[in-house]
């Protein structure tokens, strides 16, 4: 099903200083912007779980550790 949808013109220009060339079609910048932002979230899930690991491992210290090992206040 293929629909129409209403954008700014300010959002108009941001999308198309994302285009590659003038052939490249809004839909497959939102796409490639789609994307990008769930690399990222599959990107932040394994360092969270990485976080998870190290804490869970006594990897990590607290900062009242390092300010105290660094001598500030």
């Amino acid at each position: 099903m293929v629909t129409t949808i209403q954008i700014s013109e300010e959002l108009k220009k941001e999308l198309s200083k994302k285009k590659f060339s003038d052939r490249e079609t809004y839909e497959n910048i939102i796409w490639d912007l789609l994307e990008d932002a769930m690399e990222l979230n599959e990107e932040t899930k394994k360092e969270l779980e990485q976080s998870r690991e190290e804490i869970k491992a006594g990897k990590v210290q607290t900062l009242a550790q390092i300010k105290k090992e660094l001598k500030i206040k």
